[in-house]
């Protein structure tokens, strides 16, 4: 049940990083398990493949050691909703962690 939850966070994750610099699976797989995400390569490259779809990402392929590697960019569309989530993230934060859930640690 808990994987429904978290495909949403790792959305917006993947279009975080989209926002910075171009990514591709291999990366996000070792950049979502630093988080604790447990994600295969079955759940990541559909959700790939659905945000480009949904033009939230663009992709473009380069040849590397030999090898097709497909990268994702964040599009303005994209951009506009990694905006609109990080605000949801950050009021659901605040609601159930508290307003100073930044210092939260620090008590």
């Amino acid at each position: 049940m808990l994987r429904d939850f978290f495909l949403g966070s790792i959305k917006i994750h993947i279009l975080y990083h989209a926002s910075i610099e171009p990514i591709y699976g291999a990366f996000l797989m070792e950049e979502l398990a630093s988080h604790g995400y447990d994600i295969s390569p079955g759940t990541l490259y559909p959700t790939l493949k659905q945000l480009h779809k949904d033009e939230l990402l663009e992709k473009y392929e380069e040849k590397v050691e030999g090898k097709i590697r497909k990268y994702y960019v964040i599009t303005d569309k994209g951009r506009q909703v990694l905006a609109e989530g990080r605000e949801q993230v950050r009021e659901l934060a605040e609601e159930i962690l508290g307003k100073d859930w930044r210092n939260i640690d620090n008590e």
